[in-house]
């Protein structure tokens, strides 16, 4: 029984090391390749901060490199300033009449179009027009038929007048009673188109109807809810400002400038307005007046700037920076203007480090004028930068960022 059991332990031995020995290149192998395939993918990605780009690629894009060198920059006079409406460009809406409120149907921020219906006036005043003119309506025919009375005795008067049955006097008489009776006809007849005239200010066409007159306070042309004083139910008084409406097509950025600084700000001279809602873009306006009046606090004047406004993306109270250029320069680094690129809001642009590679830096911008743009910080001077193209570039670094998160 003794050398049996040997004989079986050495036998399950040898069965359980055989698998082990088959394994192990297997594992290698795979270790291998995984090894293999990591470093593919790192040289893939390129070194942190860096996007790579080959020569033919540059040349398709257009890509073109610019030493960062010291140039003469005209020296921006910089302020705060908000957006405001052109103050001819504000319609303070109200109602010509005393009434009441039946509707509101524009509420505050509403963008309307011109003579677009803002509320309904139950029209007191032009109810109480309504029966004036149906009572004038009925004064007139009932004048009109007296007329015709009065005429068929004038006749006859006439005709007894001149075979003497009556005196002359008598059908004098009667003439005129019918003239004064005309007389009366033309006066109301004035009465009625007064009234009718009145009536279609409101919107009122047809003055004979029973219904409770109702009048449409209308927009005068389009734009802007910006105030509203208006509620269901409301009694308002002829004169009562419901709304006010803005037209911003064109707007005013109102900044704040110091009293030393006015001697550099002119009407007309241009200005560049920055909004932190859309950073790297910039919007043209001209000064369009500069106050007379100091505020005693803070020892500034109001400056406002005329500034264009398509699609509305100026709203009003954004807080806007407002760059004056000077006639004084100074020496300061600077880059072409497109170099700069937005990047998760900072300014960035890109240095060629190789002929395929380029290094991705965030920079300190200063002011900028003539197509040039000012760095403070971030780029020496006589660094190649990526001066057209630069998108391109962005383009292939956010690509290449969305492609890391992916992985």
């Amino acid at each position: 029984m003794k050398p049996l059991s040997i004989i079986i332990c050495a036998l399950v031995i040898v069965s359980c090391g055989k698998p082990k020995t088959a394994a192990a290149p297997e594992e290698k192998a795979e270790a291998t390749k995984s090894a293999q395939e990591e470093h593919e993918k790192d040289e893939a990605k390129g070194e942190a901060g860096t996007v790579q780009i080959t020569t033919e690629a540059q040349q398709r894009n257009g890509i073109v490199v610019t030493p960062a060198a010291t140039t003469p920059m005209t020296q921006q006079l910089q302020a705060t300033g908000t957006v405001q409406a052109v103050d001819s460009s504000i319609a303070h809406i109200r109602p010509l009449t005393r009434g009441r409120l039946q509707d509101v149907l524009a509420k505050l921020g509403d963008r309307v179009t011109a003579n677009q219906a803002l509320a309904q006036l139950d029209n007191i005043e032009a109810g109480d027009m309504m029966t004036q003119y149906n009572t004038a309506q009925s004064e007139l025919q009932r004048l009109k038929i007296q007329l015709a009375a009065q005429q068929r005795q004038v006749e006859r008067n006439r005709r007894l007048a001149e075979i003497g049955a009556v005196p002359q006097k008598e059908y004098e008489f009667s003439l005129a009673e019918q003239q004064g009776q005309q007389e009366g006809i033309r006066a109301q007849e004035t009465t009625i188109a007064g009234l009718t005239a009145r009536l279609r200010r409101f919107g009122i066409t047809d003055p004979s109807g029973s219904e409770a007159p109702m009048t449409a306070i209308r927009a005068p042309f389009a734009g802007v809810i910006i105030r509203v004083a208006a509620a269901p139910g409301d009694v308002v008084e002829a004169g009562t400002e419901l709304f006010s409406v803005a037209d911003l097509s064109t707007v005013y950025v109102q900044a704040q400038v110091y009293e030393k600084d006015l001697g550099q700000i002119r009407v007309g001279q241009t200005a560049s307005i920055s909004i932190d809602s859309y950073p790297g873009e910039h919007f043209t306006g001209h000064v369009a007046s500069v106050s007379d009046l100091i505020d005693p606090q803070t020892r500034t004047a109001a400056v406002r700037c005329q500034v264009a406004n398509p699609g509305a993306r100026l709203k009003l109270d954004m807080l806007a920076t407002v760059e004056f250029p000077t006639s004084m320069k100074h020496a300061a680094l600077s880059v072409p203007t497109d170099a700069v690129q937005d990047i998760e809001g900072k300014p960035t642009v890109f240095v060629r480090t190789s002929p395929s590679q380029f290094s991705v830096r965030t920079v300190e911008t200063g002011s900028s004028s003539n197509g040039r743009t000012e760095i403070v910080h971030g780029v020496k001077e006589g660094e190649p930068v990526v001066s057209k193209g630069a998108f391109a570039v962005k383009s292939v670094l956010l690509g290449k960022e969305l492609q890391e998160e992916k992985e």
